[in-house]
């Protein structure tokens, strides 16, 4: 298995999620950053965010580091905004073509997870998207117990 873990980060909980999936199974990690970076205060980021889900916007991503084609396995993690993922991951899926991989995803939020895996799995066509993992966060503070990560991370192996 070649397994990539890639993700989009705001606040850096979905990194911090990632960077442990990434010390269990090892692979590769990449991070997708917008090549407009959000700008303003919490609330002004949240209203912005819930209109480009609105929306369907797709902002323009800076060009990964890594090539999708050299993995059969890819772990994708994405912040919920407005019970979906980031925008951000809507542009990657958009235009990345997942067909053959095995994708295991992960979302964290502070709240609800909404229809965020299953999005997952639409965005996805043509791929094997596995059980996902909901990953809950109070600010900074991981409510997910660790234990249950590390379950949902062994499934991966």
């Amino acid at each position: 298995m070649k397994a990539l873990i890639l993700y989009y980060s705001y606040l850096g909980n979905t990194k911090r999620v990632a960077e442990m999936i990434h010390r269990e199974i090892g692979g590769d990690i990449a991070r997708i950053d917008t090549v407009v970076p959000y700008n303003g205060d919490y609330d002004t980021v949240v209203a912005e965010g819930q209109r480009e889900t609105a929306e369907g916007f797709c902002p323009e991503i800076k060009p990964l580091t890594v090539n999708t084609d050299d993995y059969d396995t890819i772990i994708l993690g994405s912040p919920v905004w407005w019970y979906t993922f980031a925008p951000a991951m809507h542009t990657f899926l958009k235009s990345a073509d997942l067909s053959g991989k095995t994708i295991y995803p992960f979302a964290t939020n502070g709240g609800w997870i909404g229809h965020t895996l299953e999005d997952f799995e639409s965005a996805c066509k043509g791929a094997t998207v596995k059980t996902g993992l909901n990953v809950k966060f109070n600010g900074d503070v991981l409510r997910t117990p660790e234990s249950e990560i590390s379950r949902w991370i062994k499934n991966i192996h």
